[in-house]
Formats: structure tokens, sequence, C-alpha cells
């Protein structure tokens, strides 16, 4: 956790320069992005709030995203976090949505993702989508991993 509070510092220092705002919608890292940001003292400063979005039914009541929405798209891709992304950020009203969502393990999703596999999207100012594959099948460290990659997709893009 102390390397997500790290990398959450930095992006939390950036948000407070600017005067900027983020909210996240994230699944498989369970909270964890929003768990390291709400960590940095002053998080009331730019975090305006998240939600964990790990079932259709929370994507329809958190995110107001309908299966009408959907068709063509499937979870735990890019299109799908990009969406997720843009979502948080109106619902919320905030200049920056992060978001994440993939199959932490130790088995793949339904779509036929194996476990590892994680799309993550930013979008405000400017629009970052990415996947990553750890090819590991660890439930924990895949859920640091995917934090940590969302988080430093963040500061990559604050830092640009």
């Amino acid at each position: 956790m102390k390397e997500l509070i790290g990398l959450a510092e930095q992006a939390a220092a950036k948000l407070i320069a600017r005067k900027q705002t983020i909210a996240v919608a994230e699944s498989s890292t369970g909270g964890l992005i929003a768990a390291s940001l709400l960590a940095v003292p002053g998080a009331s400063a730019y975090f305006v709030g998240g939600a964990v979005v790990y079932t259709r039914e929370a994507r329809r009541v958190l995110m107001d995203i309908t299966d009408e929405t959907m068709k063509g798209m499937r979870s735990a891709s890019e299109p799908y976090a990009r969406l997720l992304a843009e979502q948080v950020r109106r619902r919320f009203a905030s200049d920056w949505g992060l978001s994440e969502s993939g199959a932490a393990g130790p088995t793949g999703n339904r779509y036929g993702d194996a476990a590892g596999h994680s799309c993550m999207a930013l979008a405000g100012a400017t629009t970052a989508v990415m996947t990553l594959e750890t090819a590991s099948n660890d439930r924990q460290a895949n859920m640091h991993e995917f934090a940590k990659t969302a988080l430093g997709l963040l500061l990559k893009n604050l830092s640009q």
C-alpha cells in the first residue's frame, strides 16, 4: 500500500496545484485506487467520489450505464474502461475520471480474459486508455499492480 500511496501523493500534489478534482470507478482493484488517493492528507481538495463497479447491477445503479449502452461492448475492455472513466467524470462533475476493469484472478473472467488482465482509462483534459496483462493468477498481487498502473496513468497525464 505504501507504493500506491506514494503515487497518490504525487498525483494529489499535481491535482491540488491545478485546483482540479478526480472521481474513480474501479472494479477488480476493489477500491485500492480510491483508498490510495484518500490516504493522502487533504484529499477533500481533489477527490470528489468513487465507486466499486463490480457487477452489472452496480454498473447500472452507480454509473447509470444501461444494458442498451453496453450492446456490442464488454467489461474488461478498453472501450468499456473509456466509457466508465467518462461516466464517472460526468456523474461526479469532476475534472478527471479514472477507471479500471479487469480479472484479478485466480481465474479469468467470463469474457475469456486470463487472470491478470485489466483495462484502465483516464478522461479529462486528455483521454488515455490502456490494457495491462500481468500473466499472473495471484489475485492480491494483480489488484495491487492494476491500482499501481492506473495511478501511474493518472500521474503521467497530469505531468504533461
